[in-house]
């Protein structure tokens, strides 16, 4: 509940029509793309970097929490206002504020949907690379806080490569600057620190990216196998033959049969996995290359290689891929996804491991993910109004980032850790580094307000790990 008097200074910042209350409105800011919720008290719509600066300053007045919210299409719950408060939606803060091509450049409000930034562009030969399966919905503020990646990532890196210089707003409303348009600014790298950061050190109000020219020529080819292991096998047989894809995206059988029939993108209805490989460069050095990954492929078992052969067939092919989460919904209106990350070597074993719990908890997992980096994301289909199911897919999903951490991996490639995974940090950290981490969020936000209970743990391991370092007049985050 907001305290008497906040929501009128709300109202005479914002006008009427620049914040919801109403329970029906609120309703609809609880949840993200994750299975967690959370309302806040009031979701506030800031229309500039003064309005944002000035929300905060009355958030710290009247001691309530506050978080950032882009499009809501993240998957960790980093977003949910976990102790409710004051929802900061960035959705009319969408302006592209400039195009610098002759620099490469181009500067952004938080609420620019990812594929705009590229459909700007696109005419003159450039596009934004990093490009997350929802980036016709998903914004940069909150590609920014995740550090998003997506397919196209293998090659280009995920979007902290790619992000030059943030204007900040901070947890006492102070605004400030990192990074610009210059390359190798001195000073230490904030824009990286924030970057990933997941919305519990700052606000993002403005960010620079970088734009990169199109590619003179592009193949995409999709490998056919009858076994996920032959599948996993390939992506370390290209690499050890020095070949670097833009993309190599791996769908089981389960997920492409769910695609296919949702989509129509050509996928084989019966192979038990398929590989899309994607290559970008010049003309003559494609043409070798995509002959060394059939080669690679056919070695590791593939009964067939296709190649692309028009621009429609790969758009056709790639509406397959990014269309997979719309095309699961289909069959289950409930799924929980998942985001471990595992050396490329370990793939195989990965699959069949999750092949296991699934068995084990009588659950359909599917799989779809970005192969040639070994980001894993097993989905996990379960029926929410069956008692019991939830629970299920959570202690599958436990299990499963469990063993990524076991086999040489890490809980979160690109979806963030939020409210979702913060208790298994304990497991990926030891308790002096999950301490550095907790002093560098009360360092930026000392009274614990900007989107509290995320990312670290806040059970009995997490109290273990801080109460030593506690002063008096501390908070405990």
């Amino acid at each position: 509940m907001l305290p008497p008097g906040l929501k009128e200074r709300i109202a005479a910042l914002l006008g009427p029509r620049g914040y919801l209350d109403r329970p029906e409105d609120l309703a609809l800011y609880e949840y993200d793309g994750s299975v967690e919720k959370g309302r806040p008290d009031i979701v506030v719509f800031p229309l500039s970097t003064g309005h944002v600066a000035a929300i905060v300053r009355l958030a710290a007045q009247f001691h309530v929490p506050f978080v950032g919210r882009g499009a809501g299409t993240g998957l960790s719950g980093g977003a949910i206002p976990r102790e409710g408060g004051v929802m900061i939606a960035f959705a009319r803060m969408n302006r592209i504020m400039e195009i610098d091509l002759e620099n490469e450049r181009a500067v952004v409000q938080p609420g620019v949907v990812n594929l705009d930034i590229t459909l700007a562009v696109e005419k003159n030969g450039y596009f934004f690379a990093p490009d997350p399966s929802s980036q016709r919905a998903c914004t940069i503020g909150g590609n920014v806080a995740e550090n998003a990646g997506g397919p196209h990532t293998l090659a280009y890196g995920v979007t902290t490569n790619h992000v030059l210089g943030l204007e900040l707003v901070l947890p006492d409303g102070s605004v400030v600057e990192t990074g610009g348009k210059e390359p190798d600014l001195p000073g230490y790298d904030l824009t990286g620190l924030l970057t990933g950061s997941e919305g519990i050190m700052a606000l993002v109000t403005k960010v620079t990216v970088r734009l990169m020219r199109k590619p003179e020529a592009v193949k995409t080819g999709l490998a056919i196998y009858e076994s996920n292991e032959d599948a996993g096998r390939t992506v370390t047989e290209i690499t050890a033959r020095g070949i670097t894809p833009v993309a190599v995206e791996m769908l089981d059988g389960v997920m492409l049969r769910m695609v296919e029939e949702a989509t129509h993108a050509g996928y084989p209805l019966d192979a038990a996995a398929v590989l899309l490989i994607e290559l970008e460069g010049l003309p003559e050095n494609i043409d070798e290359q995509v002959e060394q990954v059939r080669e690679a492929c056919m070695v590791c078992g593939a009964r067939e290689f296709r190649l692309a052969r028009t621009p429609q067939e790969r758009d056709l092919l790639w509406k397959g891929r990014k269309n997979a989460f719309g095309a699961v919904g289909r069959v289950s209106p409930t799924y929980y996804v998942q985001d471990g990350v595992v050396p490329r070597t370990k793939i195989a074993p990965t699959l069949r491991f999750i092949n296991e719990v699934a068995r084990r908890h009588g659950l359909v997992i599917s799989n779809i993910f970005h192969a040639g980096d070994g980001n894993m994301h097993p989905i996990i289909l379960f029926n929410a109004r069956k008692p019991g199911d939830l629970q299920k897919a959570r202690a599958a999903g436990e299990e499963i980032l469990t063993y990524c951490i076991e086999a040489g991996g890490t809980i979160t490639g690109e979806h963030g850790v939020g409210m979702e995974k913060n208790e298994l940090m304990a497991k990926l950290f030891t308790p002096e580094t999950l301490d550095m981490i907790r002093r560098l969020k009360l360092l930026f936000d000392p009274d614990g307000r900007l989107n509290p209970g995320k990312v670290l743990p806040t059970g009995r391991g997490c109290l273990e790990i801080r109460q030593p370092a506690l002063t008096a007049g501390e908070p405990a985050y």
